[in-house]
């Protein structure tokens, strides 16, 4: 029997775990919403929840704690200034896990854990523009009118 033991081992060593967290927490916070199996999924959910709470104390101790899990500045001050804003009337719940079906090449049940309330243009944060795109926002300084009175003026 299993008695008193806690979490599941994923069939990985220990340091191994712990930087699969890592980096699978640093990739939710940073999307806010990712796919993995459902155990890692499940085991994901009270930790990136405690995560946030940790990140509304808003004090210098929590955000050592915080970047001493998660090694990462970027991680940290998110937390720590959009999401601790957003979260900040919820009590918990941060977080919830959807089940997405099956993984094509070895049937593992996979699951979509993304953050409540989450922000749906933060998954598009690494897509690079195109350059068409690019060019349409960033508007010349100078018109044709001050060119030409330039141009009249030399």
């Amino acid at each position: 029997m299993r008695h008193k033991v806690d979490h599941r081992k994923l069939n990985k060593t220990s340091e191994h775990r712990k930087a699969l967290f890592k980096n699978m927490l640093n990739s939710l916070i940073k999307y806010e919403q990712i796919t993995t199996t459902l155990p890692k999924a499940k085991e994901l959910r009270p930790k990136i929840d405690k995560m946030i709470s940790l990140g509304k104390k808003n004090n210098l101790q929590s955000k050592k704690d915080l970047f001493a899990e998660l090694q990462s500045n970027s991680s940290v001050d998110k937390l720590a200034k959009k999401l601790s804003q957003r979260y900040g009337k919820r009590n918990g719940g941060y977080s919830r896990v959807i089940r997405a079906g099956f993984r094509y090449g070895d049937d593992s049940p996979m699951a979509i854990i993304e953050l409540v309330d989450r922000d749906v243009e933060a998954k598009k944060v690494d897509i690079k523009k195109k350059p068409e795109e690019t060019a349409k926002e960033t508007k010349p300084t100078t018109t044709k009118n001050t060119e030409s009175k330039v141009k009249s003026k030399n």
